[in-house]
């Protein structure tokens, strides 16, 4: 992935890389204002509580998921999806092997890698 936006995107583009919560993540396509990620977790993984400025929104591709936000939890199944408004701290359980497409606004400065090529931190 460059860090420069992609506005097209097929099945196989995108690199996996693992997430600190240890699931894993690709960027799908992106522009400063709208970022598409989609997420991998094996049953059991855990999206980690946590919160940032950016809107997502989240559809549910595959499996079934425990999802919390703002302290609500509803359980998820593949075709249904979620919104988190700027700043509420949310986090998801896999309660099956899974995939969330992700959309945030704006775009996830922190997934892309840095400008000078030397990787994540």
């Amino acid at each position: 992935m460059t860090a420069a936006p992609d506005i097209f995107a097929r099945a196989g583009d995108g690199a996996w890389e693992a997430t600190p919560d240890g699931n894993e993540r690709r960027i799908v396509c992106w522009t400063s204002e709208l970022m598409m990620v989609e997420f991998r977790f094996e049953a059991g993984g855990v999206g980690w509580l946590h919160e940032h400025p950016h809107v997502q929104s989240s559809y549910v591709a595959e499996g079934a998921f425990e999802v919390t936000i703002d302290g609500r939890t509803e359980r998820l199944e593949a075709g249904d999806a979620f919104v988190v408004p700027s700043g509420l701290r949310h986090g998801v359980k896999a309660l099956e092997k899974g995939r969330l497409v992700d959309t945030f606004t704006p775009f996830r400065a922190d997934f892309l890698p840095p400008a000078d090529g030397s990787g994540a931190d």
